[in-house]
């Protein structure tokens, strides 16, 4: 079943290229709803139906074309080509120097100022239950060399899975880092509450420390004693803005080494609301997650003609580390596709409701 007023209000307005959206209603028997579009191979709205409660948003997004082009904070969009930061937009393959788009602090910050996530990705198959969205980037697109194509498939499961699978092949070795951007606030995303409430719990035992640009430091640090430390669940809140690291961005925007070695059936991270009701899992093949606790979500519109608060959400963003084509002893993180390669990675978020 469709949600009328979302696939409404996102057309009533053509996107940039001068053509509606395309939206897409994913539904399981469960009851639970997905909504993506293809503009951005973005994933725009998550329903769950919790017993004896309206169905529940938990995905943070706009209602309209004009809001997702005016927003900055890159909502439930596909990003690249390479996700994070990579430090002044440059890195050199075989000897070969290559200076990308910067757009952050001087900086590279998920693939450019026009990345995968403002372009309009092709629908290249369609089922009930799943969609796969293509996009072919050229040779020197915001810098980067090879023509690259890419694919994001969402598949939605009856186990209530929302499974996220990214392929990606180059004519010519390149940075290759696609994940999702997705703000989660699982006490519901309409009005949104402070996502610090939230319980949060990461399999990992380092974080990656960073300058106030977002560019790794010294290397990967023991979560050990710090308040990086999520090994066990705790509320985010608990050691909020406790240190420096936190303080230089307004919270959690680090990236994670994740224990799980790539492995799908081991739980990467666990995200449960305030009230308890909802839980997601997250399972991925990527080395890291970026934890990013919606520091500067302050003024990004949301889908009742208003606007969002820092903190109303959190990314947990499956990826490589930040500025890994830098630094080839993270051997992990493997983030230059090499020619005639596939690039295959994926990632399940796991609703579990009560």
């Amino acid at each position: 079943m469709e949600i009328p007023t979302l696939f409404t209000t996102m057309t009533e307005d053509n996107a940039p290229d001068g053509q509606p959206a395309n939206l897409i209603t994913l539904q399981n028997t469960q009851g639970m709803t997905a909504v993506v579009m293809d503009i951005g191979a973005t994933w725009l709205s998550c329903t769950l139906p919790i017993p004896g409660q309206a169905p529940r948003e938990v995905l943070l997004g706009v209602s309209n074309m004009a809001d997702f082009i005016s927003q900055s904070t890159y909502l439930g969009a596909t990003v690249g080509r390479y996700a994070n930061r990579i430090n002044k937009g440059q890195f050199s393959i075989n000897k070969q120097a290559y200076q990308v788009d910067t757009n952050q602090a001087g900086n590279c910050l998920h693939g450019g100022s026009d990345g995968f996530d403002q372009r309009r990705w092709q629908i290249s198959s369609q089922t009930a239950h799943s969609v796969t969205f293509t996009l072919l980037s050229e040779d020197g697109d915001q810098g980067f060399p090879g023509t690259l194509t890419a694919s994001v498939n969402y598949t939605l499961t009856e186990q209530n899975q929302m499974q996220i699978s990214y392929h990606a092949v180059t004519d010519k070795a390149t940075p290759v880092n696609l994940t999702n951007h997705a703000y989660f606030n699982l006490d519901g995303a309409e009005p949104a509450s402070d996502c610090r409430k939230h319980s949060l719990k990461i399999d990992a035992e380092q974080y990656l420390p960073t300058n106030e640009t977002g560019i790794p430091l010294d290397g990967l640090t023991p979560v050990t004693d710090t308040s990086f430390d999520f090994r066990q669940a705790k509320l985010i809140k608990q050691n909020f803005l406790q240190d420096q690291q936190q303080q230089l961005c307004k919270g959690y925007d680090h990236a994670f080494q994740l224990n799980t070695d790539g492995q799908l059936g081991q739980l990467a991270a666990q995200l449960t609301s305030a009230d308890k009701a909802v839980t997601l899992n997250l399972y991925t093949t990527k080395p890291a997650m970026q934890l990013y606790t919606g520091n500067w979500l302050a003024g990004t519109p949301n889908r009742n003609a208003g606007a969002y608060s820092d903190y109303a959400g959190i990314a947990l963003e499956t990826q490589f580390l930040p500025d890994s084509p830098n630094h080839p002893e993270w051997s992990s993180n493997a983030a230059i596709l090499a020619a005639e390669k596939e690039y295959y990675q994926k990632t399940i978020y796991e609703f579990i409701y009560s």
